[in-house]
């Protein structure tokens, strides 16, 4: 795996609102099983101001590029959940997203949540499982059944 130490992650700003919906798009078509969907309903790429204006969403940057992002929502339980997680196709398998994801753990442990949750492609089911969450349940989704995945924090 390549160095991260130049790998910053920081609140996202509403400026690069349409970057990081870009950079959504071209992470999601590279997924076989959503593409279909995603080109018939391009509207489900869509990452609205008020959580980025609300310090929800936050931005990796590498080597001065915007890398990914992900979001991390509080719930109605005072758990979190990860709303949105997304790694530039070009910036892929360098721990990017790993680091992401630990990102949202330390959001989740400041907010005194005791688990973070996912609803996961059944595609990064490896993935999730391989950052500490273990698989709970299912969860309906616009395109079909997510998996309903949480950890500690």
């Amino acid at each position: 795996m390549p160095d991260l130490e130049d790998l910053l992650i920081r609140p996202a700003v509403i400026s690069e609102q349409k970057e990081l919906e870009d950079l959504q798009l071209r992470a999601s078509l590279t997924n076989i099983g959503d593409r279909e969907a995603l080109l018939a309903h391009p509207d489900a790429i869509e990452l609205p101001v008020a959580q980025i204006a609300a310090g929800g969403v936050f931005v990796a940057i590498c080597s001065g590029t915007i890398a990914g992002f992900a979001a991390v929502e509080p719930r109605t339980d005072r758990e979190s959940e990860i709303d949105a997680l997304f790694v530039d196709p070009n910036m892929r398998r360098r721990g990017i997203a790993r680091s992401l994801v630990a990102h949202c753990a330390e959001v989740a442990r400041k907010r005194e949540s005791a688990f973070l949750y996912v609803v996961g492609n059944p595609y990064a089911r490896e993935f999730y499982a391989a950052c500490g969450f273990d698989l709970i349940g299912t969860s309906e989704t616009r395109f079909g059944r997510g998996l309903l995945m949480r950890k500690v924090v």
